[in-house]
């Protein structure tokens, strides 16, 4: 099936052109964006013009800022094309709403993607952690944005979620992690005095059961990053580390699948449009909103990139 790209910046080219060059199902046809392109393939200014002349294109992945994403979706599921959408799935929530209608009305596969949810490890920790009693959940989320987003203003922005962007990944697992819903109770938002976004946040938690779980992201960390995931049961101490990608029960490491993230996205792509299909998991981006609409929102230093 013929794929095109929209919004090829650093997530696109690392990530998604390899991974559909290795799929098998795919072949990447074209791509659409301001800045940049694939070599040797067709590029267009914009989705629109894109669409117009690659009526064999049967599949749109969304790359760009969340912020444009909407309108490039409905575009796309109006012109009869699958859709998959790069985290977060949308700005709002409404907005990822109407688009599971659109492409339900329209007869299109939409997949809302959460890579992080495809790590090495979680689906082998879910495993381990069905049956068992949870004490609490730990998350420390914490990176350089420096070194991940240079010069990207757009995730300052309302809708680009700042902090939260890297955050909701560890949502994403989270979320698959447990076998039912999360509530929110509160949380804390750091705001630089000069950005529309956050910068740092902990959120307090509880799972449908009433254990505990904390989660600490921050944006300001330099050296190694980290990406860990705690949880405390009955039955012994789970820990996620390196965004998902090893596992560790009681400190002793569980061997796991080589990393591949995005080529498990194509390939669960893939099975949904072949199933007639969708996709559309919001609960991560729930928290995130939760988050915005009953946090505390504290002013930091202003942040210079």
């Amino acid at each position: 099936m013929k794929v095109a790209i929209v919004g090829f910046g650093k997530i696109a080219r690392d990530q998604h052109v390899p991974a559909i060059a290795n799929s098998g199902a795919f072949e990447l046809a074209a791509t659409a964006s301001r800045h940049a392109h694939a070599e040797g393939l067709p590029a267009y200014p914009d989705i629109e013009a894109l669409l117009a002349a690659e009526p064999d294109i049967a599949a749109i992945a969304l790359c760009q800022p969340p912020q444009v994403r909407h309108a490039a979706a409905r575009a796309a599921i109006a012109a009869g094309r699958h859709v998959f959408l790069e985290k977060p799935p949308g700005a709002t929530l409404s907005e990822v709403v109407d688009l599971a209608r659109a492409a339900d009305d329209a007869g299109v596969t939409l997949f809302a993607s959460w890579h992080s949810r495809f790590a090495a490890g979680v689906e082998s920790a879910r495993d381990w952690l069905a049956g068992r009693t949870i004490r609490s959940i730990r998350i420390d989320w914490k990176e350089d944005v420096r070194h991940w987003h240079p010069g990207q203003q757009w995730i300052w922005e309302p809708g680009g979620l700042g902090v939260f962007d890297p955050g909701i990944n560890a949502l994403s697992i989270l979320t698959r992690l447990l076998r039912g819903p999360v509530r929110l109770e509160a949380a804390t938002l750091e705001f630089p005095a000069n950005r529309d976004a956050p910068i740092a946040a902990t959120l307090a938690m509880r799972t449908t059961e009433g254990a505990p779980i904390a989660a600490d992201f921050d944006w300001r960390q330099t050296g190694p990053q980290t990406w860990d995931i705690v949880v405390e049961t009955d039955a012994g101490m789970l820990r996620l580390a390196e965004g998902g990608n090893r596992l560790f029960v009681d400190g002793v490491e569980r061997p796991l699948p080589a990393e591949g993230e995005y080529p498990a996205l194509y390939a669960r792509f893939a099975r949904l449009v072949a199933d007639g299909r969708s996709d559309v998991d919001v609960a991560p981006l729930r928290l995130v909103a939760d988050a915005f609409l009953a946090g505390r929102r504290t002013a930091t230093a202003a942040f210079e990139d």
